[in-house]
Formats: structure tokens, C-alpha cells, sequence
């Protein structure tokens, strides 16, 4: 396998390539985190309030480091794959996803709000939404996907 060594703008693994230095331990680690990460993202295309998109992102992320097979394949996929690719060259996400990832959490919390009994139990659910949010809301945005993707995207 090549090694991969970086560059000015590369921000990791090109598809298909490994960190050769990464330890077959580590590996596995990043592999088993990536599909712990897509098992959650599609619960979140079915649970109101689990957000599919940072698990999407995670997901591609530990498997460029562990698997080049898997992480084509989230790529490729024709659902997903051309906000992965946004993301993985521009380090945004379109507008409209950002905010509908805000909207979907804060709804989720408040009805999970109503749901729980004391004010403590309330005041910590609060204080650990507050990073996910924090990570949403300072995400830059773009206006749409690129325009490679947009065509795909158009098609489905």
C-alpha cells in the first residue's frame, strides 16, 4: 500500500490509501468506531432527533484511515455520497443541511425536555446538548453541494 504523506491541502487519505504507519491495532480501533458511526447514522434516518449527518462524517472519516473498500463505498453511495464528497473537499456543509441538523436537535431536545422529571436531570441534558450544538453551529456552510454533485444529487 502507498504511503500516504500529506500535503498543503490534503486533509487525509486519498480513497483507496492507508496510513501505512497506523498499527493493525489502531486499524481495527478506527474500523470498528466507523461502523459503531454508520450503524447510528441509519438510526438517524429513522429516529427523529439522531442526527445522520456527523455520524455520516465520522464514519467516512475513521474509514479513510482503515478501510479503503468501505469508504468508497460511503462515497459511491448515491443517497450520501455527495455530501461526503462536499464535505471532504470544501470542509462544509450546504446551508440547508446545517440548519436542518440544528432544527432536528432542538426539536428532539425539547420534546425529550417535557419527557424528563427534575430540574437537575433537565439542567444536565441541556449542558450536553450544548456541544453538539456548538460543532453545528460553527461548521461552515455552502450554498449547495458542488456542482459534480448537484448533478447527481438532481438525479435521484
Amino acid at each position: 500500500m502507498p504511503h500516504y504523506t500529506g500535503g498543503e491541502k490534503s486533509r487525509g487519505p486519498a480513497a483507496g490509501e492507508v496510513k501505512e504507519s497506523l498499527s493493525p491495532l489502531l486499524r481495527c480501533a478506527f474500523l470498528g468506531v466507523g461502523l459503531l458511526c454508520l450503524l447510528l447514522a441509519f438510526l438517524g434516518f429513522v429516529l427523529p432527533g439522531l442526527p445522520t449527518t456527523p455520524f455520516l462524517l465520522l464514519a467516512a472519516a475513521c474509514f479513510a484511515r482503515s478501510s479503503p473498500r468501505l469508504h468508497g463505498w460511503l462515497l459511491a453511495n448515491r443517497h450520501f455520497g455527495p455530501l461526503l464528497k462536499n464535505w471532504e473537499e470544501t470542509r462544509s456543509l450546504p446551508r440547508r443541511v446545517k440548519r436542518l441538523a440544528i432544527a432536528m436537535v432542538l426539536v428532539a431536545a425539547a420534546v425529550s425536555l417535557c419527557a424528563f422529571e427534575g430540574l437537575a436531570f433537565r439542567l444536565f441534558f441541556l449542558a450536553g446538548l450544548a456541544i453538539p450544538l456548538t460543532i453545528l453551529v460553527r461548521l461552515k456552510e455552502s450554498e449547495a453541494l458542488l456542482a459534480g454533485e448537484r448533478a447527481v444529487a438532481d438525479q435521484e
